[in-house]
């Protein structure tokens, strides 16, 4: 009976392991995401750098970089309304950052860089929430920090 009961055990261990490999195997939408936000934080940190020496087409370059990413079908993690807006406030002051550049006018570009820095911390915020919630894991836990 003992010899059952460890066949048995070792079956529902072995198929919940499978199972867990399964669910954990590499997402490709999770992988260009990934990638997406990686070019977010590179393209955020040119624009910073930007700002803080004055070159206004290092800004404006990056500014445009943000709005094409932000575009991206694999950006939309969420279909919530606040998702939507956050994306589009993030947009939207990405294009002020670009516009501001363009007039060489460093503390409208600044002022864009942090509202684009508190879209993104309001975001991540949103999207840590909401996938809390609903006993999801984060998709952005997994995203390592560039150097």
């Amino acid at each position: 009976m003992t010899k059952y009961f460890v066949i048995a055990a070792a079956l529902v261990f072995g198929s919940a392991a499978c199972l867990q490999a399964i669910a954990q195997k590499d997402d490709p939408d999770k992988k260009v995401r990934n990638v997406l936000m990686q070019a977010k934080l590179k393209s955020a940190q040119k624009v910073l750098e930007g700002v803080a020496v004055g070159d206004f087409a290092l800004i404006e370059r990056n500014a445009e970089e943000l709005v094409i990413i932000s575009k991206k079908a694999e950006w939309q993690i969420l279909k919530t309304p606040d998702y939507v807006r956050f994306s589009e406030e993030f947009r939207r002051h990405a294009d002020v950052l670009g516009e501001q550049a363009k007039k060489r006018n460093l503390d409208g570009a600044a002022l864009a860089y942090v509202q684009i820095t508190m879209d993104c911390v309001n975001c991540h915020k949103h999207v840590r929430e909401v996938r809390i919630a609903r006993g999801e894991p984060s998709p952005f836990k997994e995203i390592p920090i560039a150097e």
